[in-house]
């Protein structure tokens, strides 16, 4: 089954989608993209069922031809500060923001948003396997997402960023138990499990 072009038919539509939610360290990372009514690319579909090199390969491609994108980026301490639901949403909103041009339609990858001023919206679950342009910014946000955690992984190897990309595998939650927390991890996360009452 393949990916639907549009939900409202003849609209400028901006599909978007946040990488990094279930992750316990680094950003949260949102796209936006109007996509042209001729895009087409074999590979693109959710990202969730691409490999890394495949959205590597895609995501230059939609660069290049998408209409307009933009990436936002929510960092650590808004994160826990708003919470992830609200911080992811706020991404989406900032990613919206860069869209050089104003959509006439908003849809959403999930259940959860908070209006747009003066644009109205839709949600869609699994809209990154659904809808093109859900499906294009969801590989933008994984794409750049994953770029800046090699840029972190740099600075903290032990944390095997560059491989789980902040993501609660049991050898980044090792980590977390040999070095403590870093300034990247989300103190309003249970880093680990047993960490009811754990001093971070």
């Amino acid at each position: 089954m393949g990916l639907k072009k549009q939900f409202l038919k003849n609209s400028i539509e901006a599909g978007t989608d946040e990488a990094g939610r279930g992750c316990l360290s680094g950003p949260v990372v949102a796209a936006a993209v109007i996509l042209p009514a001729n895009f087409k690319h074999p590979l693109l579909n959710d990202s969730k069922q691409l490999s890394e090199k495949q959205r590597e390969e895609l995501r230059p491609f939609i660069e290049k031809y998408a209409l307009a994108f933009g990436v936002s980026y929510i960092f650590e301490a808004k994160i826990d500060k708003i919470n992830i639901l609200q911080a992811s949403i706020l991404a989406m909103h900032k990613a919206i923001e860069k869209l050089k041009i104003t959509p006439e339609h908003i849809i959403v990858d999930g259940n959860k948003f908070n209006p747009y001023p003066n644009i109205p919206h839709t949600t869609i679950v699994k809209g990154d396997a659904k809808f093109m342009s859900i499906a294009a910014a969801s590989v933008l946000a994984k794409t750049h997402r994953d770029d800046f955690m090699l840029k972190l992984d740099a600075e903290f190897p032990q944390y095997f960023w560059k491989k789980n990309k902040g993501y609660p595998t049991k050898q980044h939650r090792d980590a977390i138990r040999a070095f403590g927390a870093t300034k990247y991890h989300r103190k309003s996360f249970r880093l680990l499990p047993e960490q009811l009452k754990l001093a971070l």
